[in-house]
């Protein structure tokens, strides 16, 4: 197609700039296989009586292993990917980048903190008790990444998901600008204003209803229908 200044054409890329990356799970299981698969999404309102009574039970029952994370913090795995570390045992983390990121550009920067404390697995268990392990994460991480990558704090957007794709604490630290899976506003928390939140009412994640989607085949959502709440 052409039309004044501007014209289609279909190209064959040279091998060199034909590059694909890709992240390989085996053995998959059928859940690693749904997750990947692109499928119907529905936003579910979760109040704090629906996590205690339908949302916790269930992911106490079905989670993800996260038998991968404690490889991370154990440096039984990925022990060289680490960008920065805080080796305190209460407000201590991790950084090191998401595999989502290949690291050759900082356009898409991706980076993961993990928490050394366990037993914290997302959002609705943080209280005004982990106010340091969050605002340490928060000032230490934003650090780390000016120092190592040169990226201000100004270009970062740092943030939690709700649900989290796995049952431990994680904070993502993205660059402003780059549209990452799970940064939309149905998703994603700042964390800078889960630290307020916190500041302002310590159970504030306790009580607040939160929305976030579930995909069709998901059996949390299987739960929500059959509790009249979808």
């Amino acid at each position: 197609m052409k039309n004044d200044i501007y014209s289609t054409y279909r190209l064959q890329a040279p091998p060199q700039l034909n590059e694909i990356k890709t992240t390989v799970v085996c053995p998959a299981t059928e859940k690693h296989i749904k997750k990947y698969q692109r499928q119907e999404s529905f936003l579910v309102e979760e109040t704090g009586a629906d996590y205690q009574s339908i949302t916790l039970p269930y992911i106490q029952k079905q989670s993800f292993s996260v038998q991968w994370v404690y490889n991370i913090l154990e440096k039984k795995a990925e022990a060289d990917r680490i960008v920065f570390e805080d080796p305190d045992p209460t407000v201590g983390f991790l950084l090191l980048p998401d595999f989502k990121w290949d690291q050759k550009q900082v356009d898409d920067l991706y980076l993961i903190a993990i928490t050394l404390q366990r037993g914290i697995r997302s959002l609705r268990d943080l209280t005004q008790e982990h106010l340091p392990l969050l605002q340490t994460i928060f000032q230490k991480g934003k650090e780390a990444i000016l120092q190592r990558y040169q990226l201000p704090a100004s270009k970062l957007r740092v943030y939690l998901h709700y649900q989290p794709s796995y049952y431990h604490l994680h904070v993502h630290f993205t660059k402003l600008g780059y549209e990452a899976p799970g940064c939309g506003v149905e998703r994603a928390h700042l964390l800078a204003d889960v630290i307020q939140n916190l500041q302002s009412d310590p159970e504030y994640y306790k009580t607040r209803t939160l929305y976030f989607p579930l995909r069709v085949d998901d059996g949390l959502l299987s739960k929500y229908k059959e509790a009249g709440r979808l």
